[in-house]
């Protein structure tokens, strides 16, 4: 499978500029609304610029039609709209109200960031374009380990958006957007970014344990037991390499060691 290339990012907008999403003001040279992180120049929400814009060459994975992604993603997005539409304060749906400051995320400072508090969520334009990306990976995997569902499914889009902009991406950048995929319920991406990983990293640990994940979310077992076989069979040697990404997801691995070891 080739390794993908990535677009340009967006050309910077004019001072007066305001979001075609939300209509929030734009600063000169801005290239996400401070508010609500849409791209600048959009016409359309992200999903769908994504989706009509992406060239079959480039993007986060050439091997997969973003159009395809994007278009799987908005009908979760409507699914999950549709249940959370007339449900209850304090139900089990957690809502819009999640597009506020994440402490874990943001910072203490933005401890008090509940709907009337005042608390700000940092100023995404005023990131740069790695730290924008990492940011709303953290966000997503907060909100997918605490199975808040519809907040996942409405930063996802963003999420994937900000790391298809990246000049480069690296190996673990690149597991992110994966996971991302994955916990948004996309598993052909999630495989997509897998095979791109192994293509340039035969045995790298992450490649194989987005590959396990992606094949099981797309109920693939025998493909998820093959990933899980070359993982653990090369396991101690990758380790001997002691890559940084490795160390940073450290828990993760020990995770899928075992699963790995105790799948029949």
């Amino acid at each position: 499978m080739p390794a993908s290339t990535l677009p340009p990012a967006s050309s910077p907008v004019s001072p007066g500029s305001f979001c075609a999403a939300c209509g929030a003001g734009l600063a000169s040279g801005a290239r996400f609304c401070h508010r609500c992180g849409t791209a600048s120049g959009e016409t359309a929400p992200p999903v769908a610029a994504a989706a009509s814009t992406a060239a079959p060459s480039g993007g986060l994975a050439g091997v997969l039609p973003w159009g395809v992604a994007f278009v799987a993603l908005m009908a979760l997005v409507a699914m999950v709209a549709g249940q959370n539409f007339g449900a209850a304060k304090g139900s089990r749906i957690d809502g819009s109200s999640n597009a506020v400051a994440t402490p874990s995320i943001d910072g203490p400072a933005l401890g008090a960031g509940a709907p009337g508090s005042g608390a700000r969520a940092p100023d995404i334009s005023s990131m740069g374009p790695e730290e924008r990306a990492d940011r709303l990976y953290e966000r997503v995997m907060i909100y997918d380990e605490a199975g808040k569902r519809d907040s996942v499914v409405i930063f996802a889009p963003m999420a994937l958006a900000a790391h298809e902009l990246l000049d480069n991406i690296d190996l673990d950048r690149r597991y992110h957007a994966g996971r991302i995929a994955e916990a948004a319920g996309l598993a052909d991406l999630a495989l997509a970014q897998s095979d791109t990983i192994l293509q340039n990293d035969a045995n790298h640990l992450l490649g194989l344990m987005l590959g396990i994940r992606a094949a099981r979310l797309a109920q693939n077992e025998d493909r998820a037991r093959r990933f899980e076989q070359q993982f653990v069979r090369v396991l101690d040697a990758e380790r001997a390499r002691r890559l940084p990404e490795y160390d940073m997801h450290r828990a993760e691995i020990e995770l899928a060691l075992g699963r790995a070891r105790t799948t029949p």
